[in-house]
């Protein structure tokens, strides 16, 4: 048998957010417009808390522009963090999944490890109009190329199934980055979870192309909601669990050393969010 909007009215608010925190920030709010006494539930702090990352603290302390959050309420700094925050002097962007509040991060090119990048011989770095961050590194030339970026587990959200993606761009001077695939690895701790080849480039777009690849190696795709040009390839997929309390470091990797020049290729980063499923 079902529960009216008037067998809530008779329950007590802290109970009622209770049974709310087994929901979703999208039905938390949809459950306000039910009832005077379901909508003060539902926008108690109590309950919002619930969605919050038990870090949520310590994520804020780290944030490049802190004052621009607004504290007024829990539900309000869960929306305010469901938007890109620039953290760690603005060389890392976290954002939490509105949907599920499931953390999201983008490492800078700054965060990364690439190869030569010191040497301005091989590459170059500058600041773009379209890009979150002060600065992108754009290749030059090299015959080696190799990028990886780390993340903690313990910075992630539990139980949750992570894609991890190379955000790029080909100047108009791009070569030789389709000539043969990369190899994109995920490693958890001293565990290989996933590898796989990646082609990043795929010239003039093959035009009539609809599946994404080329002879069943993934090419880049245009990123959602991303109006600046952007396009990613997906490196690989892990799950983070809660198991123990082992803080394990997880590191994704974009590397191919055919020995063959090649150069235009621009990296703002990498990106680690909740895959969908």
């Amino acid at each position: 048998m079902g529960t009216s909007p008037r067998n809530f009215d008779s329950l007590p608010e802290e109970c009622v957010s209770t049974i709310l925190s087994f929901t979703s920030p999208p039905d938390a709010c949809r459950f306000s417009m039910v009832s005077t006494a379901l909508r003060s539930a539902s926008d108690s702090d109590m309950l919002w808390l619930t969605f919050l990352p038990s870090d949520y603290l310590s994520i804020l302390s780290r944030s490049l522009t802190p004052l621009v959050l607004d504290f007024s309420s829990r539900k309000s700094l869960f929306f305010a963090l469901s938007r890109p925050l620039l953290l760690d002097g603005g060389n890392m962007s976290f954002k939490l999944d509105k949907f599920s509040g499931k953390k999201s991060y983008i490492l800078s090119a700054r965060e990364l490890f690439i190869e030569w990048s010191t040497d301005p011989m091989y590459w170059s770095w500058r600041s773009m109009p379209e890009s979150r961050f002060k600065e992108v590194a754009e290749l030059r030339t090299v015959s080696w190329l190799e990028i990886e970026g780390k993340i903690r587990s313990k910075d992630l959200t539990e139980n949750t199934l992570y894609g991890s993606y190379l955000i790029m761009r080909v100047s108009h001077r791009g070569y030789g980055l389709d000539s043969v695939p990369c190899e994109v690895t995920v490693t958890v701790g001293n565990r290989v979870v996933k590898s796989g080849k990646a082609y990043l480039w795929q010239k003039d777009e093959k035009k009539g192309n609809k599946e994404n690849s080329l002879d069943g190696v993934p090419v880049p795709s245009r990123r959602e909601d991303d109006d600046n040009g952007w396009m990613e390839i997906e490196i690989g997929e892990f799950f983070s669990s809660s198991e123990g309390d082992d803080d394990e470091e997880i590191k994704m990797k974009v590397m191919e050393i055919g020995y063959h020049l090649k150069g235009g290729l621009i990296v703002e980063g990498i990106e680690v969010r909740p895959k969908q499923v």
